[in-house]
């Protein structure tokens, strides 16, 4: 089937924070583009056996957001329990799903641009140990991809839009 949602990947390749970036948000790109043109319906749609939908994968990734950019790097308390549910509450319209997405991928950035080098250790621990902004980059990265690819199969399946 041909793509017909695809972009190119960043060719971003300046310096170490702002080629992680690029991806991150390349990633973070790819999820949103998933939900685009769908209606409240189809993003709430269940189509396997997990509780995983559309929206509650862009729900799931900002808790993960909150949690680790906000929370494991900068040390806000009030992201120690986000959210990372994969269930939206029925009365939680997508568009607000979406914002809070988009507001919290801002936050991060701001975590990330005041945090000023990949070395800078985390604030909380992870598994006893602090880790360095690098990981944590990388860390959500890949959590925001491999859900990106979810997200890819659940339109797929929705309507048979595909690509990146």
């Amino acid at each position: 089937m041909l793509e017909s949602q695809r972009e190119p990947v960043p060719l971003n390749d300046d310096n170490e924070t702002d080629t992680a970036l690029a991806f991150l948000s390349f990633s973070r790109s790819c999820v949103l583009k998933k939900l685009e043109g769908l209606d409240e319906e189809k993003v709430r749609r269940r189509l396997v056996v997990s509780d995983t939908t559309l929206l509650g994968l862009v729900q799931h990734l900002t808790g993960a957001e909150r949690y680790w950019f906000g929370y494991t790097l900068a040390g806000d308390p009030q992201y120690a329990n986000a959210n990372m549910g994969m269930v939206v509450a029925e009365d939680q319209p997508a568009e607000q799903v979406i914002a809070d997405y988009r507001a919290a991928m801002a936050d991060s950035d701001a975590h990330i641009r005041a945090a000023g080098d990949l070395d800078v250790r985390t604030a909380k621990s992870v598994n006893e140990e602090p880790r360095t902004l690098r990981w944590v980059l990388a860390h959500m990265t890949s959590e925001t991809t491999r859900h990106a690819g979810h997200a890819d199969i659940l339109r797929e399946l929705i309507d048979g839009v595909t690509g990146r």
